[in-house]
């Protein structure tokens, strides 16, 4: 189970909602009509949807979605795939794809940066779509794998309390966190909401900045990319 927002909508709500007509320089495409160009890329790239969530604001003009995802030689018993869907009809931003992770023990979300499509809202939109989601599905084992070990090199990194305080201080000037949120970090790194994250590694600290920072996937995916470059930078870790 992943959280990605409080509003949230059905599908059967999301398909209902008006698409503005298209200008010469600007052709909105309908939210649902994303979702389901990423359902069938999903579908057969020959992996399962076992979850997805849709929310919208500022009265159905945005749009953030995401499913959980089952696929071939998947097998983690601590996370599952995620992919990230987002549109607008206000020309705030791009339709887009981002591919992520949940951690099944809390429900939080990461994405990494590997696999990332955006489609600016111009003529032949529609289209195009379904070709660039078809690839970015194509990629997502090998993300995946390079995931899998980031990860345990985070796990294999310990911490010190003065090394996590430059992090911490690190990552606000890179916009990782905002200023406000300085206190509950600290407090999560001090004392983990869960057991699992008692360790005193890269991993702990990655997880008490997506506890902080979950619930909202219009910022996630630009904060924790941030993030895997910081901690990439301190363990010393890059993908093969």
């Amino acid at each position: 189970m992943f959280i990605i927002a409080s509003n949230k909508v059905s599908f059967e709500q999301l398909s209902t909602l008006p698409t503005p007509a298209p200008t010469p320089s600007h052709t909105p495409v309908a939210h649902s009509h994303l979702v389901t160009s990423a359902r069938h890329a999903i579908g057969a790239a020959g992996f399962e949807i076992v979850q997805e969530q849709h929310a919208t604001n500022r009265d159905g003009l945005r749009y953030f979605g995401g499913f959980a995802l089952r696929g071939p030689d998947i097998t983690s018993k601590e996370r599952e795939l995620v992919l990230g869907l987002r549109n607008s009809h206000d020309k705030t931003f791009p339709a887009g794809l981002v591919a992520g992770a949940s951690v099944f023990v809390c429900d939080n979300l990461s994405f990494s940066g590997e696999i990332r499509v955006t489609r600016k809202h111009t003529r032949f939109i529609r289209r195009d779509l379904v070709t660039l989601v078809q690839g970015s599905i194509g990629k997502l084992m090998t993300a995946w794998n390079e995931q899998d070990q980031r990860i345990e090199g985070y796990k294999d990194h310990d911490l010190t309390d003065e090394q996590v305080h430059d992090i911490v201080i690190r990552s606000v000037d890179v916009g990782v966190l905002p200023n406000r949120k300085l206190p509950d970090l600290l407090k999560e790194w001090r004392q983990p909401s869960h057991e699992e994250f008692n360790g005193r590694n890269a991993w702990s600290l990655f997880n008490s900045y997506t506890e902080v920072l979950k619930g909202n996937l219009a910022e996630l995916p630009r904060r924790t990319e941030r993030l895997h470059g910081l901690l990439d930078s301190e363990i010393g870790w890059w993908a093969n």
